[in-house]
């Protein structure tokens, strides 16, 4: 013999709402990836020989709790305490044989970075990073930059098809 247990809400002791149903079979859960963006580069942008640079990462494809400014300082600001797993990407046009790094920045200091040697690459040198830190939730912010030591301004590739230089984080948990 079997049971049946008809609900459309499992809440927790404090009345938080853990899984939900439409009636039709639907679940939505509870949603602790969030906050979470994902944003890349539209258009080239230069990056001085010999200078860490912030990249500007302009267009969102998603920013689910409007934690990304993608105009004024091109940061990541998580709403909720928790743990966060964060990546980038660029690709450095025509570095001949020196170094390309990005880095992620928290709260205006390095955090972590990548480096690779360049290879007189005609194309670009691509570098990417990705790092798991936890965030308080208020005053925590997190920035994508790059650097070259080329002899020149060389630039981080922006495409709006291709999506070469990007950003994003999302929440993994408490």
């Amino acid at each position: 013999m079997a049971s049946i247990i008809k609900a459309n809400q499992l809440q927790d002791f404090g009345g938080n709402s853990i899984i939900t149903s439409d009636g039709a079979g639907n679940l939505t859960t509870q949603k602790i990836n969030y906050p979470a963006f994902f944003a890349y580069l539209s258009a080239n942008q230069d990056l001085p020989n010999n200078v860490v640079t912030k990249i500007n990462v302009n267009t969102e494809t998603f920013d689910t709790d409007n934690c990304y400014d993608n105009s004024t300082n091109y940061r990541f600001t998580p709403t909720v305490a928790g743990k966060y797993y964060l990546f980038g990407s660029t690709i450095i046009s025509a570095l001949t044989d020196d170094s390309a790094i990005i880095y992620i920045y928290k709260n205006g200091s390095n955090l972590a970075y990548r480096q690779v040697g360049a290879s007189n690459t005609s194309g670009g040198e691509g570098v990417d990073i990705s790092f798991m830190d936890e965030a308080n939730g208020t005053t925590d912010y997190y920035e994508l930059f790059a650097y070259q030591n080329s002899g020149s301004t060389k630039n981080t590739s922006g495409d709006s098809t291709q999506r070469r230089t990007f950003f994003g984080a999302y929440r993994i948990g408490s």
